[in-house]
């Protein structure tokens, strides 16, 4: 399974790249001995950040993967989505 929509996989990895940054800011923000709760902040970003673009992922692989593939059985459509709902239980 692969993301197919270019568009989507663009806006997923910018998404990605902008949380890495936030990620290296925490650790020079640490490194500096920033105030606790600015950290503490941050990293809750990051944790919003994740999540909107494990969302967003998500909704693209259910989109492309259940929706439109015509040519797969149905049992490994259903296997696929316990797989999904697995992993986003883990979460």
């Amino acid at each position: 399974m692969k993301l197919g929509d270019p568009y989507t996989k663009d806006k997923i990895t910018t998404r990605l790249r902008r949380i890495e940054g936030q990620v290296r800011g925490v650790e020079n923000m640490i490194a500096e001995d920033r105030d606790c709760h600015e950290i503490l902040q941050q990293l809750s970003s990051i944790r919003s950040a994740v999540q909107s673009a494990s969302m967003m992922f998500l909704h693209e692989v259910a989109t492309d993967c259940l929706l439109n593939t015509d040519s797969v059985d149905r049992s490994k459509r259903e296997l696929l989505l316990e797989d999904m709902l697995t992993l986003i239980d883990k979460g």
